[in-house]
């Protein structure tokens, strides 16, 4: 099986455009120093994460006991990863300062054998590898892995990556075929490991990932094994349970995306990344299946993923409660990261699709528009008294935390904004691909730079200018599946391009300066959930060009549950400006208001007023005043 696309290399990646770059711009002025002064315990009122002074501990510079999860040291590695990106990007020097002082302590932490995790090195150092299921040693190496390699090629500084191959080695001289055992309880080391092999060319690595990966599932009773091997547990999880962590069957075997929903996603990360690596039909095949499952039928229209706030995981098709939703932000993230590598796979649209759903909505929601707070659930629905209170709403909070004891989502959806390129752009020998409508510029292998100019996503404009190199042949450009009418003018002429598994491919003989067009409207549109999913009967979504709409409290006043939007009535934009979340687009209608009863229950239906409703970006909610917010609306 051929290798349809690369992915774009991110020193090759420039993004500079109205949306994206002030994002960016807040993670690394923003967002990246105020996580480090968390990881610091230097923000007051917030969450305490002591990852930094562990390393301290475990590197002997310091006194005192381990503090916080037993993956701690992940936060760090994922802070690592921004900070790499982030440099890539907007070079500071006094930031790459700071990022190297905490690898000197991590260097300083490793073991003499090459093993690198603070908790048991300083609180459990006889227990190591003996808790795959829980403890999450594999889990960190990986996050870790990928944070060295990500800033030797932001930096060429290499003592991050020797540190880690180091540990790699450790592990690979233990886990494997003729050795002992092992499959991560939490993927993740997986998709690192390809991510090692590839800036080292150490093909052990590539060998190391493929035993996690084909291991896993063939012996299904190995968490149960294992446990009663130990006689102890760290977190109480039932090794019988095999669907949690996705070893219930060998991977190729598998049919639905069920289990914990990042772990889930980075199997399935890892899964297309090799089979794209060694042309693994089978493996291919598994993730198509995989996939399907995942966003055709388990997937929010946020892009969020996992339903249920039991273990974070996929429950059933169609079962998408928006009050109770978990839909965590690392699990977009991991979701964008499957379809990205799934794109490499082969190039069809609906996987840009998908990463464009996930990224302007159930992603960017993870995030304060300040930077400062940060969602670990994204709900579709608040309900003011209930959510973040209630056994069963408790994890769906009305807003944004500082920090969490579980901090896994702030610095992960750090490191894959400052990333943002790579999953824009694409290429193969003739070949361009634009995934997403970002401005900024791509320079590919053979020296062809594309510069585009995006509006989007308030505007359905973006043009690219082409300076061609020594092989480049064709453009394609993604069209997204909600879009139905386009043009595209070369040069300011209008041409007729088909359509081919969500892309136009232009192809022709390019000289500099050509210029290539995409106009389309973003008017606003109702969108409907499939009938079997019950929670949306009756309802619509509201969305214009990739972002889903949602209403809040502080523009329709409290009960939106009692708004009616009438499939007659038109849907307008309104271009806003507010003072705690900046410019946007609204969309504003007339709806009905259903008027209470005088009682519990009547024999009459309820009367309506007209009243005028507002719909804000989903991303955007909670910035403002405290309240109800609602995704899907009654329709009448």
């Amino acid at each position: 099986m051929k290798k349809m696309e690369n992915q774009g290399s991110l020193k090759r990646c420039r993004v500079k455009d109205n949306f994206w770059t002030p994002i960016q711009e807040l993670i690394s002025d923003t967002v990246i120093p105020y996580q480090e002064k968390i990881l610091n315990d230097k923000v007051p009122g917030a969450e305490k994460s002591h990852a930094i002074e562990n390393f301290r501990i475990a590197a002997g510079e310091s006194q005192g006991e381990f503090y916080g999860t037993v993956f701690q040291d992940s936060d760090v590695a994922k802070w690592l990863e921004a900070v790499a990106y982030s440099l890539e990007r907007k070079p500071d020097e006094k930031l790459e300062a700071r990022a190297d002082a905490v690898i000197d302590l991590i260097e300083k932490a490793q073991q003499p054998d090459g093993y690198l995790n603070t908790y048991f090195t300083i609180k459990e150092p006889e227990h190591r590898w003996q808790n795959l299921q829980e403890c999450h040693e594999l889990y960190c190496a990986g996050h870790m892995m990928e944070a060295a390699v990500a800033y030797y090629q932001a930096t060429g500084k290499d003592k991050l990556l020797k540190v880690m191959c180091r540990m790699a080695d450790h592990i690979d001289a233990r886990f494997g075929e003729g050795k002992q055992e092992g499959i991560p309880g939490h993927e993740e080391i997986e998709l690192a490991l390809l991510r090692l092999y590839r800036a080292t060319g150490e093909k052990r690595y590539l060998d190391l990932s493929a035993y996690f990966i084909n291991q896993r599932g063939k012996n299904p009773h190995f968490f149960e094994e294992e446990s009663a091997k130990r006689g102890w547990t760290h977190f109480g999880m039932d090794p019988k349970d095999t669907e949690y962590n996705q070893s219930y069957a060998p991977v190729r075997d598998q049919r639905e995306a069920v289990g914990h929903s990042v772990r889930a996603m980075y199997l399935y990360t890892a899964m297309a990344d090799l089979a794209a690596e060694t042309g693994d039909k089978s493996l291919y095949t598994a993730c198509r299946v995989l996939f399907e499952s995942a966003t055709h039928r388990r997937m929010y229209v946020t892009g969020g993923i996992g339903s249920s706030a039991h273990g974070e995981a996929f429950t059933q098709d169609y079962d998408l409660p928006n009050d109770t939703a978990y839909a965590e932000t690392c699990a977009a993230i991991g979701l964008v990261f499957f379809a990205r590598k799934m794109l490499s796979l082969e190039v069809k649209g609906e996987y840009a699709d998908v990463m464009e759903r996930c990224l302007y909505n159930g992603i960017l929601s993870g995030m304060q528009k300040d930077g400062s707070r940060f969602f670990y659930v994204n709900p579709l629905e608040v309900i003011p008294g209930l959510s973040g209170k209630w056994p069963e709403y408790k994890h769906a909070l009305p807003a944004r935390p500082k920090w969490y004891a579980c901090a896994c989502c702030p610095p992960n959806l750090a490191r894959l904004v400052e990333s943002l390129g790579e999953y824009a752009w694409g290429e193969n020998d003739t070949t361009i691909y634009s995934h997403l409508y970002l401005g900024g510029s791509y320079t590919s292998a053979d020296g062809t730079v594309v510069k585009s100019q995006s509006s989007y996503p308030w505007k359905g404009k973006v043009s690219y200018e082409v300076k061609p190199g020594t092989s480049f042949t064709t453009l394609a450009i993604h069209i997204p599946g909600w879009c139905k009418e386009f043009t595209i003018t070369v040069n300011e002429d209008e041409i007729a391009l088909p359509v081919k598994d969500g892309y136009c491919y232009l192809t022709r003989d390019w000289k500099d300066g050509d210029k290539v067009t995409l106009s389309f409207s973003v008017k606003p549109r109702r969108v409907y959930a499939d009938p079997r999913v019950r929670e949306d009967a009756g309802k619509v979504c509201l969305m214009r060009g990739p972002l889903v709409y949602c209403l809040e409290a502080v523009d329709n006043g409290k009960n939106l549950c009692r708004l009616l939007l009438p499939r007659s009535v038109s849907i307008v934009t309104a271009h806003e400006k507010d003072e705690d979340i900046g410019s946007y687009v609204s969309l504003r209608f007339t709806g009905l208001k259903e008027k209470s009863f005088k009682q519990l229950y009547q024999d009459q239906p309820p009367e309506t007023e007209p009243v005028p409703v507002k719909a804000i970006p989903y991303f955007l909610w909670g910035n403002r005043k405290q309240g109800e917010m609602r995704v899907w609306i009654n329709e009448g």
